[in-house]
């Protein structure tokens, strides 16, 4: 078979892998709506940076490093088609036939390097502060709201972007959120279903696993099944797999999870949004309802020296499997577990509320300062060159910065954030 040939089949796998991106709008629909209002500019002036708080003793392990991963070996057929210019002339215009190199398309696949560096990855880059300071357990819940802080984050930078590109960008990133957040729910519910992904939370798996996005190590999932070459007969490797797959959730249960995380995901933004307009004390209560549990909602418990006996959570009562919220008794769900590691201090640890005020002023500041560092940003930063190859550049400098930034600023000095609608 020619070398022509060969490129041309392997276009063509490339198209059909772009387009079953589109599967996930079939399966959970997540629109944007063009009729979004662009949010007011008259955002009341930013907390001022919070100290450096003193971290706590604690064996978890560092995060892992931020430097650049390294780059993967090319394959013989890319390496021949860079080497020649006829080849890669054919290899451009097969892929401008097939609609790779269309607006939505660079959209989509610019998002995708923006989701896998700046969101996917940030609950494994900051794993100490998100379980140490702000108590969040090493779960996918919590995975899924920290992810779901910096998607925020993105899209209100994104959304400033001028039309189409704002809508597309905005829909690539959605898209590749919500698929992530599916194959993760099945890896976890449904273990063996989906080949396991690469180790390293810096690389997203090979073309071959069938998966786009990174790995994470900030929370536990099912061990894969071992290689049948270690069994030590077929019967029992025929076993192991048969329990395996007796243990898998039914997809009922798959679909309902799925539409209780898009009832986050839709909570937060507009919480964040409400927050971003009226002031931090609006956003500090957003962050405390969507990122902390709400701890305390109804008052500190306290107890006698030793008697840890005072467990209570928040109730959510919008959503979820609330369907008749009359029939909910709050007080006898309010002290029932329900194994999320999201619930109020016991009793012993009552004094982690006093630092409830310098972690809200920790969080609004970061989110307010992160925000305006985007909004600073040419859109050129943020779209990228929108070349066929060149859809990573650029993306590495975009990173968040520290959370617990120790330099103070003076109330007011950061300057409002321009209207960031479509």
């Amino acid at each position: 078979m020619s070398s022509q040939q060969l490129l041309v089949r392997q276009v063509v796998r490339s198209a059909h892998q772009a387009r079953a991106y589109d599967k996930v709008r079939a399966y959970f629909p997540v629109k944007v709506h063009r009729s979004v209002r662009a949010i007011s500019s008259s955002v009341t002036r930013s907390a001022a940076a919070a100290p450096k708080l003193k971290p706590t003793p604690t064996s978890t392990p560092p995060p892992p490093s931020l430097e650049p991963a390294p780059q993967r070996e090319q394959s013989w057929l890319t390496a021949k088609v860079k080497s020649s210019p006829l080849l890669f002339s054919i290899f451009l215009s097969v892929a401008r036939v097939l609609g790779y190199g269309s607006p939505q398309q660079f959209a989509n696949r610019r998002a995708l390097l923006l989701y896998n560096t700046l969101c996917a990855t940030r609950a494994d880059e900051a794993s100490a502060f998100w379980r140490e300071e702000c108590a969040l357990p090493p779960t996918f819940q919590s995975w899924f709201t920290i992810t779901n802080l910096h998607v925020w984050l993105l899209t209100v930078r994104l959304r400033a972007l001028p039309a189409p590109h704002g809508t597309q960008h905005v829909q690539g990133l959605i898209d590749h959120f919500f698929q992530d957040v599916e194959e993760r729910l099945r890896a976890a519910l449904q273990p063996g279903v989906l080949p396991p992904r690469s180790s390293s939370p810096n690389l997203s798996s090979t073309a071959e696993d069938g998966s786009h996005y990174p790995h994470s190590s900030f929370y536990t999932t099912p061990t894969p099944l071992a290689p049948k070459g270690t069994f030590p007969s077929t019967k029992a490797y025929q076993e192991a797999v048969n329990l395996q797959k007796r243990s898998r959730a039914p997809e009922k249960l798959i679909t309902r999870q799925m539409k209780i995380l898009k009832e986050q995901w839709a909570g937060m933004g507009m919480s964040l949004d409400l927050g971003l307009v009226r002031g931090d004390a609006e956003m500090a209560a957003a962050v405390w309802r969507n990122l902390l549990g709400a701890r305390g909602a109804s008052g500190i418990v306290l107890g006698q020296e030793g008697n840890d006996s005072g467990y209570r959570r928040a109730v959510n009562l919008v959503g979820g499997l609330v369907e008749d919220v009359r029939k909910v008794d709050v007080d006898k769900e309010e002290l029932k577990d329900d194994n999320s590691g999201v619930h109020d201090f016991a009793p012993s640890e009552n004094d982690r509320y006093v630092g409830y005020p310098e972690l809200m002023v920790t969080l609004v500041s970061y989110i307010r300062r992160e925000s305006l560092r985007l909004e600073r940003l040419d859109d050129s930063v943020i779209v990228g060159p929108r070349r066929v190859g060149r859809e990573g550049e650029g993306v590495q400098n975009l990173r968040w910065g520290d959370i617990q930034n120790n330099v103070r600023s003076k109330p007011g000095s950061l300057e409002p954030i321009r209207s960031c609608g479509t």
